[in-house]
């Protein structure tokens, strides 16, 4: 029987390995954020320091991994049996779920999410275990402690406020006191700055990434905490005087300085800390083993109360090997770049697509915030006013494509690590377990939404954003504790069974994930093709027009051959998915004509002209897709209610339209991609022709309804599809038409 305990570890050191791969990808932003947003040194060279930090914490981190072990449930309550089956229970649960949050680009807590399902999966057991010894639920504390998870609850709601608090007020006085154009400023003033952040960022790593390291003992760690107001004075002078020969002397933006080592000083913090959160359960499980190894007892018989055992610590090349999956996820993981993307997107400090729609919540809290500031203004005099909104004034930046324009300044960021810095300090000094994601997180968005990075323009979608992963930090408490109590339910109850299955469907699971975002990815990358900012000549026009229609003009067919052929067939199955391929369509003509804006103001002076041209083909565009969508939408709600099948007739008239209309799009992709635009005169002429077509069959549905057809219902779609066939047909043909004109005189002109 031993034999399968050996299994279970080996696949406990699998599931390690992956969820430190999707742990990664989850925490990743919380110290790569402010560096890649702020582009204050190379991707390369953020890489290369978060590396330092994650692989120099993970090393000497100091393997207490009691959480783990027994900062949730009382180990000896509990079997050998039991405790492995609470392991696998929350490793499973743990993978999956931080693997949603992944791929959804969302950052939640590894903290949050390890807590609640080891006590999700200790309470199943424990129930069990009350159940079937007639004991009374009454005992449950016996075997659970709730001290820790109610101290994690309750440092969710602290992390949220005094984050975002804080970090709005420090954001709000920096940028008055360095202004957007903070180069001079920081010449005089830098140092000081300089000293009180690196002071903080120092600090940070003293008492929260070096805490419980094992080459520091607890006396010297307690001495470091009695006497740290003396060592942040000593810092603080010393730093600030560092900082001022640095910019005085050897001329370094202490800003960049400030960020590089802030990112470290994360990084080393989240390995030293958090690497309990992926790989305290399998150590523990593998100390549980070591344990019961030659016991001559049974897993059920042997209980755990030397798993309690504080002098257990973690082998050294468990933590080098955990270090340096970390260190390699961070180079290779893309889910790693999508939850960074989205703590960037939102605190960006210019316009932009934006990732999340719009709530009643967020709404109201913006219109209120509106209504405040109004009346702010209303008593705060207008000298001050003029002189607090001339300290925000942004520079304009010329000769930068705005993909290569960083997200927020270095001020920002520096000051996004120092505040993140010192509040988790404080956290950790006062024993309060603040996540080091909620922290980071929100003075993010509290620094840019002091930052006026959250404007009219952006703040609903923005807050929105916010209430999205602020919601999914607190879903992630529950799903954790329900998916980790249904896990360890059924190994308790189908054994080696329920063991085999769940691996088995854990990695088709993993499978499908990584498919999907593989797919998600694919779409995004397509989507910012169709999306530039940069075109500034007549001749990137019509370059990126071409492939624009292209584009539209392929998906279009496509569809739209799709629809005739399911129709026909009745096949709702897929004529639903005909509709989600038209919404990413929709969605694609839609972010064009969102960046239409920005298109038209990044023209130079000679191409300007060329500004209605663009909007007009978008407008063709727009009709191609209003059509088109008719037409599916009227499709998929005849079969979804069950009408008459169109008639045999119906269907084969309906076909001749798709096949003309598949040779005119295959005709026009091709001139697009090949820019062979002296052929539209050939496609053009081809009009008359094909509305005939659809003249003709409208006579003879007509001709139809007076003599066989039988079904209102039948008629009205067959006419709905005719008509709008006919309107597709000349929103083309005027796009085609267009596009000649305007190419032609782009032509007489160079």
């Amino acid at each position: 029987m031993e034999q399968i305990y050996i299994v279970m570890l080996v696949v406990l050191g699998i599931l390690a390995i992956t969820d430190l791969v999707v742990g990664v990808s989850n925490d990743a932003v919380n110290f790569l954020n402010s560096a890649i947003g702020s582009k204050a040194v190379s991707f390369k060279t953020i890489m290369i320091v978060a590396s330092l930090g994650v692989l120099v914490g993970a090393l000497f981190s100091s393997g207490m991994m009691e959480i783990a072990r027994s900062g949730i449930f009382v180990p000896s309550m509990f079997s050998f049996n039991d405790v492995m089956i609470i392991f696998l229970a929350v490793m499973i649960s743990d993978i999956l779920l931080l693997d949603v949050f992944n791929s959804m680009g969302l950052p939640t807590s590894t903290t949050v999410s390890i807590i609640f399902e080891l006590l999700g999966a200790a309470v199943c057991l424990a129930l069990y275990k009350i159940y079937t010894t007639d004991d009374t639920f009454d005992n449950l504390s016996a075997y659970i402690n709730t001290k820790k998870a109610s101290e994690i609850v309750t440092s969710i709601l602290l992390s949220v406020v005094l984050s975002f608090s804080i970090g709005s007020l420090v954001q709000y006085v920096s940028r008055l006191i360095f202004t957007f154009q903070y180069e001079k400023r920081v010449k005089y003033i830098g140092s000081i700055f300089g000293g009180l952040a690196i002071t903080a960022i120092s600090f940070f790593i003293l008492i929260k990434g070096l805490k419980g390291v094992s080459f520091i003992s607890k006396e010297n760690y307690q001495m470091i905490v009695d006497n740290q107001w003396i060592i942040i004075g000593i810092n603080f002078l010393f730093f600030t005087l560092l900082s001022q020969l640095l910019i005085s002397v050897f001329k370094v933006n202490i800003l960049r300085v400030i960020i590089i080592i802030g990112t470290f000083a994360l990084a080393l913090a989240f390995a030293g800390n958090d690497l309990v959160n992926f790989i305290g359960v399998p150590i523990a499980a593998f100390n549980s083993y070591q344990i019961f190894n030659g016991s001559g007892v049974s897993g059920d018989s042997f209980m755990m109360g030397a798993l309690a055992d504080e002098t257990i610590v973690a082998p050294f090349y468990f933590l080098l090997f955990a270090g340096l999956v970390m260190v390699l996820t961070l180079w290779t993981s893309k889910k790693a770049r999508s939850v960074i993307e989205t703590g960037v997107n939102l605190s960006r400090q210019g316009d932009g697509v934006e990732r999340f729609s719009p709530n009643i919540l967020s709404r109201f809290i913006v219109r209120s915030g509106i209504y405040l500031g109004q009346g702010i203004n209303y008593f705060l005099p207008q000298s001050i006013q003029l002189k607090i909104d001339k300290q925000f004034e942004k520079p304009v930046i010329k000769g930068k494509k705005k993909k290569d324009e960083p997200a927020f300044d270095m001020v920002r960021a520096s000051v996004n690590l120092m505040v993140a810095s010192i509040l988790i300090s404080i956290g950790t000094s006062l024993k309060l377990p603040l996540s080091t994601t909620y922290v980071t997180f929100m003075v993010a968005m509290g620094s840019s939404f002091a930052d006026r990075a959250w404007d009219r323009e952006s703040a609903v979608y923005r807050v929105a954003g916010v209430f999205n992963v602020i919601g999914g930090w607190f879903v992630t408490a529950l799903v954790a504790f329900i998916s980790a109590f249904i896990v360890a339910y059924f190994l308790k109850i189908g054994e080696v069974f329920a063991f085999i299955a769940l691996i088995i469907t854990l990695a088709l699971l993993l499978y499908r994930s990584a498919r999907r975002h593989t797919k998600k990815k694919k779409e995004e990358e397509d989507l910012l093709k169709l999306k530039r900012e940069d075109i500034v000549t007549i001749n990137e026009i019509i370059s990126e027009c071409s492939d624009q229609i292209s584009r539209v003009i392929g998906s279009t067919n496509k569809i739209y051959s799709d629809v005739i052929d399911n129709l026909g067939l009745q096949d709702l199955g897929k004529l639903k998915e005909n509709k989600k391929a038209l919404k990413k369509l929709e969605k694609e003509v839609d972010e064009l004509k969102s960046n239409v804006y920005y298109f038209i103001k990044n023209l130079d002076e000679t191409s300007v002209e060329a500004s209605k041209f663009y909007i007009m083909i978008l407008g063709y565009l727009q009709d191609m897709i209003q059509s088109l969508g008719f037409i599916t939408q009227n499709s998929h709600s005849h079969v979804n209610n069950n009408h008459k099948q169109l008639k045999f007739n119906q269907i084969r008239d309906l076909k001749s339209v798709d096949v003309e209309l598949q040779k005119l799009f295959d005709e026009i992709q091709v001139i697009f991609d090949q820019n062979t635009f002296d052929r539209l005169d050939g496609v053009i002429k081809q009009k008359a022709e094909i509305h005939m077509h659809v003249s003709n069959l409208i006579q003879k549905q007509i001709e139809r309804i007076r003599t066989v057809e039988t079904s209102p219902k039948n008629s009205k779609l067959y006419f709905a599809l005719l008509l709008e066939s006919n309107d597709l047909i000349k929103a083309t043909m005027n796009l085609l038409e267009l596009f000649q004109e305007f190419n032609l005189h782009a032509k007489s002109k160079l």
